[in-house]
């Protein structure tokens, strides 16, 4: 295509210039960190959210490390308006996570305020998310879960305001029974996870919460 020629796709880290599905060239590829985490052993995500509740299993696909490639690729999909990243985060995400025989009943991401997506034009979970549905036969539900609150971007906030997130969530309808994977871009403090699966957990009986975040910040 046209296009293609005059503004041709470039790798994030080398400049290389590469096919127009991919974010980077096959010899920067090597240089992403990916966790190898075990979604049914302990991790560094399970760790952290059992502090904060009770989790079933956890995932991070990458390390969300300082000046890294993966930091470059999370900021490409949040910040830079490229939201085909998703979908790429998501292929390499079911290269790597088996479920096994033990499929979470739905996924939800964690959403955005309506002026949020106004502002940015998408959510950044959401290819993400149908990405694995698809793949998984998973249902998904980007409604349950709500932002009650417009806030500025996480990554803009200091520590003491990223703990204050009570009430910033609620679920839309009642839900039982099911075991809901908890999907965002990236693991920090946990708060954020926290605050939504307590509001999952607390929406009726027998529900469980198990998370998968793109990136966890080491």
């Amino acid at each position: 295509m046209i296009l293609d020629l005059l503004f041709p796709n470039r790798c994030l880290h080398c400049n290389r210039i590469i096919e127009s599905n991919l974010l980077v060239c096959d010899i920067c590829f090597n240089q992403i960190h990916f966790t190898h985490y075990d979604y049914f052993e302990n991790n560094p995500v399970k760790e952290k959210c059992r502090l904060l509740f009770p989790v079933e299993n956890t995932y991070a696909l990458i390390q969300f490390e300082e000046e890294s490639l993966s930091r470059k690729i999370i900021h490409e999909l949040k910040y830079r308006s490229r939201e085909i990243t998703g979908r790429i985060l998501g292929e390499w995400t079911t290269d790597r996570l088996d479920f096994k025989n033990q499929k979470p009943d739905l996924l939800v991401s964690v959403p955005l305020h309506p002026k949020k997506i106004r502002e940015r034009g998408y959510n950044q979970l959401h290819l993400y998310t149908e990405t694995l549905s698809k793949y998984y036969r998973i249902p998904f539900d980007h409604q349950l879960v709500k932002r009650n609150y417009y806030s500025k971007a996480q990554a803009l906030k200091d520590k003491q305001h990223r703990l204050e997130t009570i009430n910033t969530f609620s679920v839309t309808q009642p839900v039982n029974g099911k075991h809901i994977l908890l999907i965002d871009d990236v693991f920090t403090t946990g708060t954020t996870v926290s605050s939504i699966a307590w509001e999952i957990l607390n929406a009726g009986e027998h529900n469980k919460v198990s998370v998968l975040v793109m990136a966890m910040d080491v």
